[in-house]
């Protein structure tokens, strides 16, 4: 299969094309810079350029900006779309999250509705933020699954950098759905739904200081930042990127898939739990499991469409720790 994959320098598309090239499939991943064109190229030195190759698109949110990415000889049969700003280091919210997230998804469609008529899978990466109600909090007693949305208003996106982030998610989402109910193109889509990742970085694009926002809880708990006490765990629930990889690969061939959102988690975290998942005590249970309870979770799509059997915590943080060590912590 022929598959454009944006956003390839990122955490999470560097496992996704690692995965697609482990299947056979032929890759053509967008990228900001020739720089990480050429990172990602160095990264697989024995693989042709008809496998993998790489378009400049320097910005998502212009528009237009997939136009000429979305053509390809041969021509594309799938697209994954992983490219949206994950951090809370803005400026700007509206410009620096949501305008890319919303406008890049939407871009991407238009683009290829208009110009790449053989494509009939878009599989999106969209998240948790885009499920979550934090209006209920905790939210004992209540079940997440594909059918809860975020409320999240334009008032709310405006308050601090990690609501507009959920609110660039939901939107973006959102935005992707309406899209296919009113201009009814040639393809079909799936969206993918992770909380926390977690997992190996991928040592040729990361250092220490550019982890993706996630790993940067890993990378503290082992930097000894959480010795006095555990912050408040915050997102109770997690996945691995492999497992999240997999996903998104297994979407692209999978008919149950079509026109499905899937939340993508593997179970419970607590940042106690990670602590002692490293065989380190937390000097106290702050972070830990909340005594009134909390909100469960249906990844029964991610199971049984997707065919996922998710790795444990502590396989997880383990891999991610040793990736860390391997580029100098």
């Amino acid at each position: 299969m022929r598959v454009l994959l944006t956003g390839g320098s990122g955490f999470i598309a560097a496992h996704i094309l690692d995965e697609l090239l482990a299947k056979g499939h032929s890759i053509v991943t967008t990228v900001r810079s020739q720089e990480k064109a050429d990172r990602i190229k160095e990264a697989h030195p024995n693989t042709p350029k008809e496998q993998l190759d790489f378009v400049i698109v320097e910005d998502i949110a212009v528009e237009g900006a997939f136009n000429k990415a979305v053509v390809s000889d041969p021509p594309f049969e799938a697209i994954i779309h992983t490219a949206s700003p994950f951090h809370y280091n803005v400026t700007d919210i509206q410009k620096d999250l949501i305008d890319p997230a919303v406008i890049g998804t939407t871009g991407i469609l238009k683009s290829t509705k208009a110009n790449a008529p053989t494509v009939k899978r878009i599989v999106i990466t969209s998240s948790f933020a885009a499920i979550v109600n934090p209006k209920k909090g905790l939210w004992p007693g209540h079940t997440y699954s594909e059918v809860d949305w975020n409320p999240v208003t334009l008032e709310d996106a405006k308050a601090n950098p990690q609501d507009g982030y959920r609110a660039s998610k939901t939107w973006a989402e959102k935005a992707a759905w309406e899209f296919v109910e009113k201009e009814k193109p040639n393809f079909s889509i799936t969206t993918i739904n992770p909380p926390f990742v977690f997992g190996p970085i991928v040592h040729y694009l990361n250092s220490l200081s550019a982890l993706n926002t996630s790993n940067l809880r890993i990378r503290d708990l082992i930097d000894g930042k959480f010795k006095e006490k555990c912050p408040p765990t915050g997102t109770f629930i997690w996945t691995d990127v492999r497992d999240l990889a997999t996903g998104h690969v297994n979407a692209l061939d999978t008919p149950e898939a079509v026109g499905r959102r899937i939340f993508f988690t593997a179970g419970i975290l607590t940042l106690p739990k990670s602590v002692n998942s490293r065989t380190m005590t937390p000097n106290d249970e702050a972070g830990g499991y909340p005594s009134g309870g909390l909100y469960s979770f249906d990844n029964n799509r991610a199971k049984e469409i997707l065919g996922i059997k998710f790795r444990t915590l502590e396989e997880s943080i383990a891999d991610t720790v040793k990736s860390l060590k391997a580029v100098g912590l």
